[in-house]
């Protein structure tokens, strides 16, 4: 380990701090981070006062928030140990998987990749690490099943991670294609009002998979794939025929597709394919009165073995922190407009 067991100062202290000793002092720097950044943001979000004494660093504050402090800087130097950086990502990372944040996936659930208990997918441009226990637990379901939901509010990577993961498994050779889709629905706009043909008008509703996967291949590379359909992005409507065979498949914004759409593309499944239907129930766009396939998915499916159902809610949100707190003001009213 970076370093040694986490002591507590001495009876002379007048709080019963927690010092850890690091010894490299090059790494300790950039643990602090620029002007002591990194340690003034775990002291802002947890109300700790963390003081640098030469080569130890002291936690003081109340036991719950000193002793997840302690970890949270024990899990960021072990990180830069490996030769990793530290960023406000990483940071934050720490802060919610920490183990005073919630609780983790099921020791069951975890792949054997996993059982280190870090969980990272590599991809071509990226390490990309999931930042909540949610998120863990969601990455290894996609993994450790074929078929997989994920359910829940904007800004909690359902998408994001689903397509890092079925990037990481084409680079492995585990599947020959991966294969994005979404419901071409309006959302108080109509398609018909684009300019263009078809391909014209259906791309902006695109545009999310094409950035995604633009994070995690070279612009050229994923050009060429494209181009040799090796990568297919396409609305959900082209799906209907096909047999998805030994690809990685991912429908996104799934709670816009109605039953009979979602019935068809659950059934596309084939041999060696990998399925992930990612959906938000407060964002449906469908017609008034029209069922979401989402919600009769979860209703038909939840039983079946081997199919996961993964949730997140407002706190697994990784965008701008006022995301969150967008998503709970909404989530609290429920007064009609």
């Amino acid at each position: 380990m970076a370093i040694g067991a986490i002591e507590t100062s001495p009876d002379t202290a007048p709080r019963n701090d927690v010092l850890l000793e690091f010894p490299d002092n090059r790494l300790l720097i950039d643990l602090c981070g620029e002007y002591d950044r990194n340690l003034a943001d775990i002291e802002q979000k947890l109300s700790v006062q963390i003081v640098r004494r030469g080569n130890q660093l002291a936690v003081m504050g109340e036991e719950g928030p000193r002793e997840q402090a302690a970890a949270v800087l024990t899990a960021l130097y072990d990180r830069l140990e490996s030769g990793r950086s530290v960023e406000t990502g990483d940071i934050d990372r720490e802060l919610r998987m920490s183990p005073q944040e919630g609780e983790g996936a099921e020791p069951g659930d975890q792949l054997e990749m996993f059982k280190g208990g870090a969980v990272e997918i590599k991809t071509r441009k990226k390490l990309v690490e999931p930042r909540t226990d949610a998120q863990k637990a969601y990455v290894q379901s996609l993994f450790n099943n074929e078929l997989a939901f994920g359910i829940g509010p904007a800004g909690t990577g359902k998408t994001y991670l689903a397509v890092a993961v079925g990037v990481s498994m084409f680079i492995t050779g585990h599947v020959d294609k991966i294969i994005l889709s979404r419901p071409a629905v309006e959302a108080g706009e109509k398609l018909g009002y684009l300019p263009g043909d078809m391909k014209d008008k259906v791309d902006p509703y695109m545009q999310p998979l094409y950035d995604a996967l633009d994070d995690f291949l070279p612009s050229k590379q994923l050009a060429k794939l494209i181009e040799e359909k090796k990568i297919e992005i396409a609305p959900l409507a082209f799906m209907r025929g096909r047999t998805l065979s030994n690809a990685f498949v991912v429908l996104d914004e799934a709670q816009n597709a109605t039953t009979m759409q979602m019935k068809m593309f659950l059934t596309r499944l084939g041999e060696g394919s990998r399925m992930v239907i990612t959906g938000d129930r407060s964002q449906v766009d469908l017609p008034r009165g029209v069922t979401s396939g989402l919600s009769d998915a979860e209703r038909l499916l939840n039983s079946i073995p081997k199919i996961s159902f993964n949730y997140f809610t407002a706190r697994d949100v990784v965008r701008h922190p006022l995301v969150a707190a967008i998503i709970e003001a909404y989530d609290a009213d429920t007064k009609p407009a």
